[in-house]
C-alpha cells in the first residue's frame, strides 16, 4: 500500500531535484483544501439529484457561471426534501477525490434559500395535487366520538393543550396518541405512517384523528407539505382534522383534510360538542318526552274512560239477551215434549196391527212389478237381435268376399302388397304374384 509523505498535507516549493510523484501531488491538494474549507456556506441550484441504492444523495450546485459537485451522506439530516431546481443553502467541508482529480462539497446542513423559494415549491405542489384530487374527499366529522385519535409531538405545549381542553369540554372520550417528530428529517414520513396506522386499527379505532403542532416557521411547517403526508390523509378513511400552526398559517395538508381547525385547542372544539350544550339539549328532549309522555297516557286514560261506559252499557243489554235466551229455551223444550207425546200417543193407538197387511201388499206389488220388467226386457233384447241381424247381412254384402264369390279376384305381389296397374303387374310378374279367388290364392 502507498504510503504518503509527511508534508502530503501541505504544498511546499522545493528544487529542482525534488519530483512529485501522481498520488503525492493528489493528496497534497487535497490536504490543502480540506484545511483551508472545513465549514463553508454555499448558495446554489440544485441539479443532477441522484439517490443511489446505499442511500447516499448525489447532486451538483450551481449558479450562472459555475458548477460544483456535491454528495450528502446517509444518515445526514436534512429538514427538507431537496428537488431539481430548488434554490438551497448548504453547510459544510471541501474535499477532492484523488482518484478522478475531481473536488466536491461534502453537505452537512442544508436549508431552503429564503421563504418565497419555499411558497414557490409549495403553490406548485399544490396545483400538482389539486389536478390529482387530492383536496376533493370530504368526510363529515361525528357528533359524539367516542375515540379521537392524535398525531403530534409527544412532548411540548400542543399535547397538553389539547387534553386539558378535551378534559373541560367532553371527559366521556378516550383519546389515543400517536407520537411523531412534527419537523426535521424524517418528520412527514412519521405523519403519514401515524396516519394509516390509525386506518389499519381494529380495536379502539379512532372515530375521528387530530393532526396537530404548534407554529413556527414556513420551512420548520415543510413536512406537512410533503406529497407522502397529503395523500395519506386524502386516503384516510377516518376524517381527519387538520390543525398546524397559528390561526394565519396554512400547509398543504389543510387542504387535503375533511377539516381545517386554526389551533390544536380548536380541532378539540370541532371534533368534540360542549358539554354542557350536551346537558341542556338533553334536558329539553327529556321535558319533550315527559310533556309527551304524559299527553298519550291522559288520551289513553281518556280512551279506557270511554271504553269502560260502554263495556258497563253493554253488560246491561247482555243481561237482557241472556234472559231472552232463557225464555226461548224453556219454550223451545216445552214445544218438543208436546210433539214427542203427540206421536207416542199415535203410535200407541195404531198398536202397529196393520204391519202384516203393508207387508203383504207391498209384496203383491213388487211381484207385478217384476212381471212387467220381464216382459219389456225380453221384448227391449228381441228388438236389439233383429237390428243386429240387419246390420251383419249389411256388412257381409259389403265385404271383399262377397264381390270374389261372384267371380272376381284381385292381385298382389309375395310381399303382399296390392298390384292395382297393368305396369306393377308387368314389373312385379318376374318375381311372381298372387291371385286371390273366394276359396283360395294361386301364386304364379
Amino acid at each position: 500500500m502507498y504510503s504518503r509523505p509527511a508534508f502530503a498535507n501541505s504544498l511546499h516549493v522545493l528544487g529542482d531535484e525534488n519530483v512529485f510523484t501522481v498520488s503525492e501531488l493528489s493528496y497534497a491538494i487535497k490536504g490543502t483544501v480540506e484545511k483551508n474549507f472545513t465549514a463553508i456556506k454555499v448558495r446554489g441550484e440544485v441539479s443532477s439529484l441522484k439517490l443511489h441504492s446505499s442511500g447516499h444523495t448525489y447532486l451538483s450546485i450551481k449558479d450562472e457561471e459555475a458548477v460544483i459537485d456535491a454528495i450528502c451522506w446517509r444518515g445526514t439530516k436534512i429538514a427538507f426534501q431537496m428537488e431539481e431546481g430548488m434554490e438551497v443553502i448548504v453547510k459544510g467541508r471541501v474535499t477532492t477525490y484523488p482518484t478522478r482529480s475531481k473536488y466536491q462539497l461534502v453537505i452537512e446542513e442544508a436549508s431552503m434559500a429564503g421563504e418565497g423559494a419555499l411558497l414557490k415549491i409549495i403553490n406548485e405542489r399544490k396545483r400538482l395535487f389539486a389536478a390529482r384530487g387530492y383536496f376533493d374527499k370530504k368526510l363529515p366529522i361525528p357528533t359524539f366520538p367516542e375515540i379521537i385519535g392524535i398525531v403530534t409531538s409527544k412532548t411540548g405545549a400542543v399535547i397538553e393543550d389539547m387534553k386539558h381542553r378535551l378534559r373541560d369540554r367532553y371527559p366521556f372520550c378516550h383519546v389515543v396518541i400517536w407520537p411523531v417528530n412534527v419537523q426535521g428529517t424524517g418528520a412527514a414520513e412519521q405523519v403519514a405512517n401515524a396516519v394509516m396506522g390509525f386506518n389499519l386499527m381494529i380495536d379502539k379505532r379512532p372515530d375521528v384523528l387530530i393532526v396537530a403542532r404548534g407554529g413556527g416557521s414556513v420551512e420548520d411547517l415543510m413536512p406537512f407539505n410533503e406529497k407522502v403526508v397529503v395523500r395519506a390523509v386524502f386516503e384516510s378513511r377516518i376524517p381527519v382534522i387538520s390543525a398546524i400552526g397559528h390561526e394565519t398559517d396554512t400547509t398543504l395538508i389543510d387542504y387535503a383534510s375533511d377539516l381545517r381547525a386554526p389551533t390544536p385547542t380548536a380541532a378539540i372544539e370541532f371534533a368534540t360538542p360542549v358539554l354542557a350544550d350536551v346537558r341542556n339539549t338533553f334536558s329539553r328532549n327529556c321535558t319533550r318526552l315527559n310533556d309527551t309522555t304524559s299527553r298519550i297516557i291522559d288520551e289513553w286514560c281518556s280512551y279506557l274512560s270511554a271504553l269502560h261506559r260502554r263495556l258497563i252499557s253493554a253488560r246491561f243489554s247482555i243481561i237482557a239477551v241472556s234472559q231472552k235466551f232463557d225464555d226461548r229455551v224453556d219454550r223451545l223444550t216445552t214445544a218438543i215434549a208436546n210433539f214427542m207425546n203427540k206421536e207416542v200417543t199415535m203410535l200407541q193407538a195404531k198398536r202397529l196391527v196393520g204391519l202384516d197387511n203393508y207387508v203383504a201388499m207391498k209384496k203383491q206389488d213388487y211381484e207385478s212389478r217384476a212381471g212387467r220388467f220381464t216382459t219389456l226386457l225380453g221384448m227391449y233384447l228381441s228388438r236389439q237381435l233383429e237390428k243386429a241381424e240387419v246390420i251383419f247381412n249389411r256388412l257381409d254384402q259389403s265385404s271383399f268376399k262377397s264381390i270374389l264369390r261372384k267371380g272376381f279376384c284381385f292381385v298382389t305381389d309375395k310381399l303382399g302388397r296390392t298390384v292395382e296397374t297393368k305396369e306393377m303387374f308387368e314389373s312385379e310378374r318376374v318375381s311372381g304374384v298372387v291371385l286371390h279367388f273366394a276359396d283360395g290364392s294361386v301364386s304364379i
